[in-house]
């Protein structure tokens, strides 16, 4: 692995906020910050609270995302509700597994 990334000690995230609006945004600092603090923190209490609080608020993000406006018209099929279902299927399936996914460069 690359020796300047394990030096740093800071990310810079960029994103094209472009195509979000100002609660959209607020939603993808939010989650950054408190994912920073779940990944850090060593209290047990904020570690739970804060994974589950992380976790509310992707679901939220994935509520108010562009391709679920876009597709609103169709009311017969709430395609966030289905999102989210299909990613706590997904998430099911890796509960218990061993392996850790790795993001190698």
């Amino acid at each position: 692995m690359d020796k300047r990334f394990m030096d740093s000690k800071k990310i810079d995230l960029k994103f094209d906020t472009t195509e979000l609006n100002a609660q959209q945004i607020r939603l993808v600092k939010s989650i950054a910050t408190l994912l920073g603090h779940v990944l850090t923190t060593d209290d047990e209490s904020e570690y739970f609270d804060g994974s589950a609080e992380l976790m509310q608020l992707i679901a939220g993000a994935i509520k108010q995302s562009n391709f679920n406006s876009i597709w609103c018209e169709n009311k017969d099929i709430e395609y966030s509700t289905q999102a989210l279902e299909f990613c706590l299927d997904s998430l099911g399936d890796h509960i218990y597994s061993k392996k850790v996914v790795r993001l190698d460069n």
